[in-house]
């Protein structure tokens, strides 16, 4: 311990000494990469902790197991043990999440039977000795602690099995860290709001489920003074806000949805290996999964990666491509082009929506994700800005990662994002997990992001992280992204 302590010290007064140099936003670069064992689903989520200048990462991969990389020299990380979690149970598990704060390493794992109560494992990272086991609800996608470091939240999915015969309740998980009890909440309080939810584009839809069971939370953010979270509900197409004292669900707001032929908003709907963006008489289910909190003027925004999502399962699916369709004539005159493969033929869109007369064919078409990030007032659920087609238009126009291949699903898939301040600007680095990189805005004016440039990264970029450079092991901003496809974790700092 001793040691440790001089260690520490000698670190904090060598940064003293050095004068920390003026970052640019918009010039980020690669500066250091690690490849994790495993390859496939070995590097997830990642999370930093300060005291040990360590990146604790998920490896699925390798037998469930936490990976740790050293990252006091951010030039050259190196991997230096791991975290074995099939102990505790003995039993295979997934690792869905792991958070750190003050020296506590959360771990987020589902069950064996993915519908099984989950649990949250804490250890120390000064030595990995296990804290804590906790039973949170099915599923637990995503673990995060409160900035003030006395509860740790867990989104816990809980999606139907196969067969759709078991589909617990979708719910969020609180864990006093002073005694690690733990309250689950569902969303059950906010069953009498479903009328003016739908009306809004907010979705319950799952064959005979209620309304908690229907429900799948995916990830979530915590406001700085840690009274508020607010729980992305991908499938649903809404975000929850959680009073984190009250232990309650206090709203939820409906996201509506994204009119494909208003001005910016044309994409490609055709993977015929032709870029053509263009307007179509269809609408985008917004669907975020990461999501990030950031405050402007004393304002708190929420900004969203619009991923979207279909349930897809044996015994259910909700997925059609618009050619398997019966368009409505007067709705779609031109209904036997649009059903060509070259035009909307091939784009998949919900099947749990868009008749809207009830006479089986569809008025409209609603397809999954809106292929942009957006920013929301944190308070009322107001959208103020959506990057409308930017990112497709930036990656063509600023390298040559754009995915044709994706163009009738759910396109590059914007899928994480982080928010961190270099200097005075706030930035939001978006991870795009079929275009393999990550992309940067400013926000310093929320209604009107600004976009920055474009950074190549491993193959599926999943987790973003940004450390401030109050806490970086070298006085710098550092970005660090994990990508599940290849194992690779990138390191980038400002030039």
């Amino acid at each position: 311990m001793k040691i440790q302590l001089i260690t520490a010290l000698s670190f904090l007064v060598a940064c003293q000494q050095v004068e920390a140099p003026v970052e640019k936003a918009d010039g980020f670069v690669e500066v250091g990469e690690v490849n994790i064992e495993g390859g496939m689903l070995a590097a997830e989520i990642s999370a930093y902790d300060v005291e040990t200048q360590r990146l604790f990462v998920s490896n699925n991969a390798k037998g469930n197991r936490v990976d740790i990389i050293d990252l006091s020299d951010p030039d050259n990380p190196e991997a230096v043990g791991h975290i074995l979690l099939k102990p505790w149970p003995d039993e295979p598990l997934t690792i869905n999440s792991v958070a750190v704060i003050d020296k506590k390493l959360a771990v987020a794992v589902s069950a064996t039977d993915l519908q099984d109560e989950g649990k949250v494992f804490v250890f120390r990272t000064t030595d990995f000795e296990r804290e804590a086991e906790i039973t949170v609800g099915a599923m637990p996608d995503m673990v995060a602690f409160s900035p003030n470091g006395k509860y740790i939240l867990t989104a816990n999915e809980g999606e139907p099995d196969p067969t759709y015969a078991n589909d617990p309740e979708g719910s969020v998980s609180i864990i006093d860290v002073k005694n690690y009890n733990v309250e689950t909440i569902n969303f059950d309080e906010r069953e009498g709001d479903l009328e003016k939810l739908t009306a809004s584009g907010f979705r319950i839809y799952g064959p005979e489920a209620g309304f908690s069971q229907d429900i799948e939370p995916e990830y979530l953010t915590i406001s700085q003074d840690s009274r508020y979270a607010w729980v992305t509900l991908q499938e649903n197409n809404g975000i929850a806000k959680v009073d984190i004292d009250k232990r309650s669900v206090i709203d939820i707001f409906p996201l509506g949805f994204k009119d494909y032929q208003a001005e910016g908003n044309a994409i490609d709907v055709c993977d015929n290996d032709e870029i053509n963006i263009k307007n179509w008489p269809i609408f985008g289910m917004y669907q975020p999964d990461a999501i990030a909190s950031f405050s402007i003027n004393d304002t708190t925004y929420l900004i969203t990666a619009n991923e979207g999502d279909s349930r897809y399962l044996p015994s259910y699916s909700e997925s059609a491509r618009v050619s398997e369709l019966t368009l409505d004539s007067a709705a779609f005159p031109q209904s036997s082009h649009i059903r060509l493969c070259d035009s909307l033929g091939r784009l998949f869109v919900t099947t749990t929506m868009g008749d809207t007369d009830g006479d089986g064919d569809f008025d409209e078409l609603y397809t999954y994700g809106t292929r942009s990030f957006s920013i929301w007032n944190a308070e009322t659920g107001e959208l103020i800005a959506d990057s409308h087609n930017q990112i497709d238009t930036d990656i063509i126009a600023n390298s040559d990662l754009y995915d044709d291949d994706r163009s009738d699903d759910k396109g590059i898939e914007p899928e994480g994002v982080v928010v961190g301040k270099v200097g005075e600007t706030p930035i939001a680095f978006v991870a795009l997990e079929r275009a393999n990189a990550i992309i940067s805005y400013d926000l310093t004016t929320p209604k009107s992001p600004k976009f920055l440039q474009v950074l190549e990264t491993g193959i599926g970029p999943e987790g973003v992280l940004f450390i401030n450079k109050a806490q970086s092991p070298n006085s710098r901003s550092l970005l660090i992204v994990s990508s599940e496809v290849d194992g690779k974790i990138k390191l980038y700092q400002p030039e």
